[in-house]
């Protein structure tokens, strides 16, 4: 049962069909360089706690927000991220960079996501007993899934900064406006 959720999770998170979970991730790396993967993982890991939390709560049936509203707050949060990858930017060039500040809202952010996976996982939990096992083995899915994104995504950042010598604003304002412009398409239609 443990390998059944876990892959689940994994599926659920790499489905490029539901591809704005990608993008958010992809999104909130852009701000990021290779080098500086702990933080990066210590982020992703924020998020997947907010995530992990949402989850727990819909599936005790404590939480229960519309999913509509939940389908147009997740492309805000790219949206906003990927604005504030811009604006920490150039805040990060006068050597300032609130790390703290990102997690806070990476795990915020992983609240409102996790609402958006909430009516997958109650419809797979079906009559399990217990939540506990098969929520900790979906997440461990979903986290395994978002290193998976993080490492292609931080491979594009090496071959541009690293080996092509791109300056970071290069990686990092595309990126981020890459990420914009899909979640304002995904707001839209």
């Amino acid at each position: 049962m443990f390998s059944d959720y876990l892959s689940l999770g994994l599926d659920h998170i790499l489905d490029t069909n539901g591809y704005d979970h990608i993008l958010f991730i992809a999104t909130l790396c852009a701000f990021y360089v290779p080098s500086q993967w702990k933080k990066i993982l210590i982020l992703v890991t924020a998020f997947t706690i907010g995530h992990s939390l949402t989850l727990a709560l819909s599936a005790l049936e404590m939480v229960n927000i519309s999913p509509t509203l939940i389908e147009t707050l997740i492309p805000i949060t790219i949206i906003l991220t990927g604005l504030f990858n811009i604006l920490a930017f150039r805040k990060s060039a006068s050597g300032q960079e609130n790390i703290y500040l990102n997690y806070l809202i990476a795990l915020g952010f992983g609240l409102i996501h996790g609402l958006g996976f909430s009516n997958y996982f109650k419809a797979i939990l079906g009559t399990e007993e217990s939540i506990i096992q098969p929520l900790l083995a979906f997440n461990i899915g979903v986290e395994i899934g978002q290193v998976v994104i993080v490492a292609i995504v931080m491979t594009m950042a090496f071959v541009l900064i690293n080996i092509l010598k791109a300056h970071k604003k290069y990686w990092t304002i595309p990126m981020s406006i890459f990420g914009i412009v899909v979640a304002t398409y995904l707001l839209i239609r």
